[in-house]
């Protein structure tokens, strides 16, 4: 059986900043909290789907300053460009910096949480891309322009295809 992703934990220094941002902005629901083996060390658990219990944790013992610098970002697939335009606008007003990137197989905007764990939210386009390819794209753009000037930007680029043949092959290589 593959593997599927589940979860990540974090360690945190300010528990309640980062479960305002995670609840309050990108929608997560706090599922379960308690203390780790009846110590000092709190676990709390998020979620989005009804079918994991948590797709996020947070121990709050994170001690260092700065950014963390183990983790390049922690990725969330959309169902479509609406759920992320809808996650665009909870960002509008926040004090986030957004960075729109497709990489031809996806519309993604990358963030920063208030630690500065890196969270990318992204969408699938209909097509493959062979990676790493990326090219920042206008949030302000309608779909039908959107999806018209990611063909042409991406056409030329090496293994651009339909995503169902690319997954097809990946099917046969993996079975």
């Amino acid at each position: 059986m593959a593997m599927t992703w589940s979860h990540v934990v974090l360690y945190v220094k300010d528990a309640d900043k980062m479960l305002d941002f995670y609840t309050r902005v990108l929608g997560f629901q706090i599922t379960d909290r308690g203390h780790i083996g009846g110590g000092p060390n709190e676990i709390i658990f998020l979620s989005q789907h009804p079918s994991e219990h948590h797709q996020v944790a947070m121990v709050p013992m994170r001690k260092d300053e700065g950014p963390s610098n183990s983790l390049a970002h922690i990725a969330f697939r959309l169902d479509g460009m609406s759920e992320l335009r809808g996650k665009i606008a909870a960002l509008q007003g926040e004090s986030v910096s957004m960075r729109p990137t497709t990489h031809g197989n996806t519309w993604s905007i990358y963030i920063q949480d208030p630690e500065q764990n890196g969270i990318e939210m992204f969408c699938d386009t209909p097509w493959h891309v062979t990676q790493p390819a990326g090219k920042e794209w206008d949030i302000n753009a309608d779909d039908a322009t959107l999806m018209a000037w990611t063909k042409q930007a991406f056409a030329e680029e090496p293994g651009f295809e339909a995503k169902e043949a690319f997954h097809s092959r990946l099917a046969e290589t993996l079975a």
